[in-house]
């Protein structure tokens, strides 16, 4: 597929793979990639999109570029008017800031707001300044004129790392601000770009936006735990978990549950969609989640610590943790009793049983056959 400008060739291929990817996580069926496919191709009417930068590392930003084979930073360019994003843009300075104005003014109503990065709001906000604006004045003023708003990244979402405690600068994120339009929370640190591309997607085919759960994230892409679909959950079935960093039961692969993995109370697609196609995450590669998706989780609770499930353990039934332990048996002398006690019910039953009158043994009257 032929690109105009600067950006690179995308082989049709890849973008049609893109587009079946995009389908599947959105949970449409087979016969939509077309419809996906040609509300990416459209050139004419493409949503204008306003990117803002706040109290943030960019991880969120470096990761979309970051996204290969195929390159989904290169189809989002091409796919909507990225008018203004700090980091990517060409311009700078009073150059920049005409490029925001005239773009919110020309699709007032219409375009879509992204935010990275969470915003303080301590002291009118001093603490993150942009052209002289605090970023609390600037997500107010750019969420006047938005269709939508998209938070991108955990900070945005929640409020990140700037907002644990004691929260010096008042950071949240954009729902604690913005009350009277649509926001999507594309939370993760950092996300998965394609959360956001699909996100995107939806929008352009659909032209509405996904349905979201209580946290405002879409469903197609937090609607399930990480742990119900991760590689080691056999092992924490089976009641084989990782005991340290580095040692045998680590590197075959058990359960890190007991190391801190936080996948059993995290909602997100890490386990399945993984991440910029090189099929890793962390878990896979052996750290345990660290529940980035969750407003309770990531920075509030130490990677060690473990969270609480409904049955931490498993039954005392399956397989110990390390094998070496090889299981006693039954007791001989539990087994007799247990069996003494079930003959002597049985043989309680017998004699009952012929100690009834003739025919309450075999029901009343009703249930008689002539």
């Amino acid at each position: 597929m032929k690109k105009d400008g600067l950006l690179p060739d995308v082989s049709r291929r890849d973008f049609i793979k893109t587009c079946v990817t995009v389908s599947a996580m959105l949970g449409l069926p087979f016969g939509m990639v077309s419809k996906v496919a040609a509300a990416a191709q459209k050139g004419d009417n493409r949503p204008a999109v306003i990117w803002l930068h706040f109290q943030e590392c960019t991880g969120c930003s470096e990761s979309l570029l970051r996204s290969t084979h195929p390159t989904v930073s290169s189809l989002i360019l091409d796919m909507i008017s990225l008018d203004y994003h700090e980091t990517l843009m060409a311009g700078s300075g009073h150059q920049a800031e005409k490029a925001l104005h005239d773009s919110m003014l020309a699709n007032k109503g219409n375009y879509i707001l992204v935010v990275e990065g969470a915003i303080p709001t301590k002291d009118n906000g001093i603490y993150c300044k942009v052209s002289g604006k605090t970023a609390l004045d600037s997500l107010k003023k750019g969420a006047e004129g938005a269709l939508a708003i998209i938070a991108m990244g955990t900070c945005a979402s929640y409020g990140g790392i700037q907002s644990v405690g004691p929260n010096p600068t008042g950071a949240v994120g954009v729902r604690d601000i913005v009350k009277d339009k649509p926001i999507i929370n594309i939370p993760g640190c950092p996300p998965n770009p394609y959360n956001f591309l699909s996100t995107v997607l939806y929008y352009a085919t659909f032209k509405k936006l996904p349905e979201l759960d209580q946290m405002g994230r879409p469903k197609f892409a937090y609607g399930r735990k990480i742990h119900e679909h991760c590689e080691r959950r056999p092992h924490f079935d089976a009641g084989r978990f990782a005991k340290a960093y580095g040692d045998p039961t680590h590197a075959e692969g058990y359960c890190l549950y007991k190391l801190g993995c936080k996948g059993p109370a995290t909602f997100a697609n890490c386990s399945v969609q993984r991440f910029n196609d090189v099929g890793v995450w962390p878990v896979s590669v052996g750290h345990p989640c660290i529940g980035c998706t969750e407003p309770d989780i990531l920075f509030k609770t130490a990677i060690a610590d473990k969270v609480q499930i409904h049955e931490p353990t498993p039954f005392d039934s399956y397989a110990p943790v390390d094998l070496k332990e090889k299981g006693k048996g039954p007791d001989p002398l539990t087994t007799g009793v247990i069996g003494l006690a079930a003959g002597a019910a049985i043989g309680a039953g017998v004699m009952m049983a012929k100690r009834l009158p003739d025919g309450q043994d075999k029901g009343d009257d009703h249930g008689k056959t002539e």
